[in-house]
């Protein structure tokens, strides 16, 4: 992949990951990036590449609206997303739709608003942040890890639908980064831009999954083996047993 070539957009660009893929694809030589956020104002971009979009995945005109007025990218980047730290027995129900509505629904409502700009461009690419939260679940991430199990499958989904029009589609997985969304976490973290870094190498290698970091690469490994090991070894690494 020739990034001189790419136009990028991003999907909660002001902080983050996000906002380090905005910075990733600028070093690379994209021609431009569209990075989105429901508050655009939030965004500090000083490079006259990056083209402020707003963007709320769970607001379908705003979704139509971006895909209309971005109508030239190559790569698109779902990388928006929130954590209630709802339970799925005892919490809020509200923050528990709000939690699939966003991972779930809304990030399908962009492939589905992009895939054809994307295939009028030759094909392109799509890049969803997952997490290894999509394959096991924690106290208190019932919610998050739920909606990201459905964003997980629904991206192997949709690169069978997408790869007929000739569009890549990878899956993003990690553990803990060091961002806002991750700030009560007192556990190890890595850095952000490690995240873009991975993702993009990979798409120059076609890859259509990326395991980030090693904790990702242990949960991996162990969904073949008895799950009740699994969830042994995760209560004494999180000190919940």
């Amino acid at each position: 992949m020739d990034f001189s070539n790419q136009v990028a957009l991003v999907t909660g660009a002001n902080r983050g990951i996000g906002r380090q893929f905005v910075l990733e694809l600028l070093d690379r030589g994209v021609q431009k990036v569209y990075a989105s956020a429901r508050r655009p104002e939030t965004l500090d971009f000083e490079d006259n590449r990056v083209v402020p979009v707003a963007l709320n995945l769970l607001d379908s005109e705003s979704v139509a609206a971006a895909a209309t007025f971005a109508s030239d990218i190559t790569l698109l980047v779902n990388n928006a997303g929130i954590s209630t730290g709802a339970t799925l027995v005892t919490g809020e129900l509200t923050e528990i739709r709000r939690e699939m509505d966003t991972h779930y629904w809304g990030t399908l409502h962009v492939i589905r608003a992009f895939a054809p700009v994307l295939a009028a461009h030759g094909g392109g690419s799509i890049v969803n942040i997952l997490s290894a939260l999509s394959w096991f679940a924690t106290t208190g991430s019932g919610a998050y890890s739920a909606a990201k199990a459905a964003e997980w499958n629904m991206t192997n989904g949709v690169r069978l639908e997408l790869a007929p029009q000739g569009t890549l589609v990878q899956g993003v997985l990690l553990g803990a980064a060091d961002t806002d969304i991750a700030a009560a976490y007192d556990g190890p973290k890595i850095d952000p831009r490690t995240v873009p870094r991975a993702a993009l190498d990979g798409l120059i290698n076609g890859s259509i999954e990326i395991i980030v970091d090693e904790w990702t690469a242990m949960v991996k490994s162990s969904l073949a083996g008895d799950p009740s090991t699994f969830y042994a070894k995760m209560a004494e690494l999180l000190g919940t047993n």
